[in-house]
C-alpha cells in the first residue's frame, strides 16, 4: 500500500521529544526518510530508537549555522533533496517585563527566530516544486500570556514569516505554513504543570475541550499541512488548541 509520504526526505529539528518526536515517528510510519536533530547526542541517539524506520539523528542546535550546514550536508550526500521541512525546534522561558535580562532575550530569539530562518533558508537549495515547508508557532504568538512576552513574541515573527515566505517562493512552488498548537502534555510541560499546582486545571477550564492536546494530535495537523492534501493551502496558521484562541 503506497503511504503518504513514501520516499519523501523530511527534516525536523528539535525531533528528541515532544511535538517533534512524535512528528518524526508519524512522517516514519508514512515511509518517508526522517532526518533529526537535537542538541543533545544522548536524547537523539533515544529518539533514533524511538522513531526506527531507517531514521537519521544529526546533533546540533539549530541557533548554530554551522550544525544546519552539517545537517544538509549529510541530506545532500544521502539523498539530494528535501521534500518537507518542519522547523520545530524552540525553546520557552518565562521574564515578566521589568526582568528581561539580556541573556534570556538572545537565547530565546537566537533559536526560536534565528533557528527558524537558518532551518529553512539553508534547506532551499535542496527543494524543489512541490516542497513543503512548516513552522513551530504558538497560540502564544496571538494571545498574552504573563512572563512570556519575548517568547510570545518569536512565535509572532514566525507566523509573519510565513506569510512573507510565501510570496517569496511563489515562483519555486514551496508552500510555507505554521502549525500553532495550544497547551500540550509534552515532557516539559508536564515537568511544568508538576511544578506549578493548580495550573493545570486552570487550563482545562480555560480551553473549550476541557483538555491538553496529546503531542500525536498536532503531528497528524503537521502532517496534513505537509501533504498533497493541503496542496492549496500557503501562509496560514493552523491552530491546534482545542479552541483555546477562540475562547
Amino acid at each position: 500500500m503506497v503511504k503518504r509520504f513514501d520516499d519523501k526526505v523530511v527534516v525536523i529539528t528539535g525531533g528528541t521529544d515532544g511535538i517533534g518526536l512524535a512528528t518524526a515517528k508519524a512522517f516514519a510510519a508514512e515511509g518517508a526518510h526522517v532526518y533529526v536533530t537535537g542538541r543533545r547526542q544522548d536524547r537523539l541517539d533515544k529518539a533514533l530508537e524511538d522513531i526506527a524506520n531507517g531514521a537519521v539523528g544529526v546533533q546540533g542546535d539549530v541557533s548554530d549555522p554551522a550544525a544546519l550546514d552539517r545537517l544538509y550536508a549529510r541530506i545532500k550526500r544521502d539523498h539530494g533533496r528535501v521534500d518537507v521541512v518542519f522547523a520545530n525546534a524552540g525553546i520557552s522561558e518565562s521574564a515578566p517585563i521589568g526582568g528581561i535580562e539580556e541573556d534570556h532575550f538572545d537565547r530565546v530569539f537566537d533559536i526560536n527566530v534565528k533557528g527558524t530562518v537558518f532551518t529553512v533558508q539553508k534547506a532551499l537549495p535542496l527543494m524543489s516544486a512541490g516542497g513543503a515547508v512548516v513552522l513551530a508557532g504558538s497560540c502564544a504568538g496571538s494571545r498574552g500570556f504573563p512572563s512570556l512576552s519575548v517568547y510570545s513574541a518569536t512565535k509572532a515573527a514566525i507566523r509573519s514569516f510565513a506569510r512573507a515566505w510565501t510570496i517569496d517562493l511563489k515562483s519555486r512552488g514551496i508552500r510555507v505554513n505554521v502549525i500553532s498548537p495550544g497547551m500540550v502534555l509534552t515532557p516539559a510541560m508536564q515537568t511544568y504543570l508538576q511544578d506549578n499546582a493548580g495550573t493545570e486545571e486552570w487550563m482545562k477550564q480555560a480551553i473549550p475541550f476541557g483538555r491538553l492536546a496529546e503531542a500525536q494530535e498536532v503531528a497528524k495537523a503537521v502532517l496534513f499541512l505537509a501533504s498533497d492534501e493541503s496542496s492549496y493551502v500557503s501562509g496560514e496558521e493552523l491552530l491546534v488548541d482545542g479552541g483555546f484562541a477562540a475562547a
